[in-house]
């Protein structure tokens, strides 16, 4: 049987901790009483054990515990801000805002938004992959009514000027969510410090489960539901809460926050060594600025070489992605690095490397030994 390949794949999806599998566990068979049940003891069990994982998720993030809603994952969160937010301020605009870097999760919600008659503008990026805080300056008007701009680009790691985009959306009395599912686990983040309104993120993206993500929703903001019936969440997010899934999220981000510093300076180090052994192989680039960036992550596009037989051959050693996950399935080059400049020839020769805890140094010399002989061969 051939050998497992090496997984660098860690920005579509992590491993879940064999911590959380544990503190999960119980919960799927001896503990399965619905939280919503609260007639009863294991009913409330259940309840005390949602309340608890709200409670040291919402200490993490440092924002009340009420303002944390419960979703399948950043997908349906942003989902949930995008259009529930517009929907709940139809009669003060019809005016969005995003980038054109945003993962799909927030286009394509954005686009749909368009069809029903709101006004969308897609930002462009410069080269470095980020947003010129002038000219969302510059695109914002009366009926501007949310603003949406991820915090770390799932593709290519550029950390966006937050706090910036912030300032502005408040000066202009617009919404600001975030899409922080790359972010979130990997460093503090603090939204409502920060003056973000709304903030998505997903478990498995930070060694947690999949299925399970959250919505932080200010305080002072009305959301559509998008989802109705039980009426869980306080009425914005319907639907029977998962007490594994929700428990195994925050502990997932309470370990992934106790090793966050150490993990990023590791593996900001294996992604130095990584790209400097590249840089040497001649006629591959960086795709995005370096700082300010995951320390995890490094997209390159590789001159020379046809973008399928990069990919056909890179399977047979390595796990790795050629943009995102969830737009590998379309055959399409990666609308975030065309976004960049970057010819369709260039980004179908792109390589996404997602560093995580398993990550080695003797992983990172097999990698580079492995490209080498690869591209001498396809060259």
């Amino acid at each position: 049987m051939a050998a497992a390949p090496i997984y660098l794949d860690h920005q579509a999806s992590t491993p879940c901790d064999p911590a959380v599998v544990a503190a999960m566990a119980p919960l799927w068979g001896e503990d399965f009483a619905n939280p919503s049940s609260r007639g009863h003891r294991p009913g409330l069990n259940a309840a005390l054990l949602v309340d608890q994982a709200r409670e040291s998720l919402a200490a993490a993030l440092a924002i009340p515990p009420h303002t944390l809603v419960f979703t399948s994952g950043a997908t349906e969160a942003n989902n949930l801000a995008i259009k529930g937010l517009c929907e709940a301020r139809l009669a003060r605009g019809r005016h969005v805002i995003t980038v054109a870097t945003e993962h799909r999760a927030v286009l394509d919600p954005c686009r749909y938004l368009e069809r029903l008659g709101f006004s969308l503008t897609v930002l462009p990026v410069a080269a470095d992959g980020l947003v010129d805080p002038a000219q969302l300056e510059a695109a914002m008007g009366p009926s501007t009514v949310l603003v949406s701009v991820m915090a770390a680009n799932n593709e290519i790691g550029v950390l966006q000027p937050l706090e910036a985009i912030a300032a502005i959306c408040r000066r202009h009395g617009a919404a600001f969510h975030c899409d922080a599912a790359q972010l979130v686990g990997h460093q503090l983040i603090k939204p409502l410090e920060l003056g973000i309104d709304l903030l998505s993120f997903s478990g498995h993206k930070f060694y947690g489960p999949k299925g399970i993500g959250a919505l932080v929703v200010a305080e002072d903001l009305e959301l559509a539901a998008q989802i109705h019936g039980g009426g869980q969440e306080g009425g914005r997010r319907s639907g029977s809460l998962s007490t594994p899934l929700i428990v195994g999220l925050a502990t997932a981000l309470d370990l992934a926050l106790a090793d966050a510093p150490g993990r990023a300076q590791r593996l900001g180090q294996l992604r130095d060594q990584l790209w400097s052994g590249l840089e040497q192989l001649g006629g591959i680039c960086v795709n995005g600025a370096l700082e300010p960036r995951l320390a995890h992550n490094l997209n390159v596009s590789v001159a020379g070489v046809d973008g399928s037989r990069l990919h056909s051959g890179l399977r047979r050693g390595l796990a790795v992605s050629g943009g995102s996950a969830c737009s590998s399935a379309s055959g399409e080059p990666s609308h975030v690095l065309i976004a960049l400049g970057r010819s369709r020839q260039e980004a179908a020769a792109s390589v996404r490397f997602g560093l995580g805890r398993s990550t080695t140094e003797e992983q990172i010399k097999e990698t580079l030994a492995f490209i080498n002989q690869l591209l001498a061969k396809l060259r």
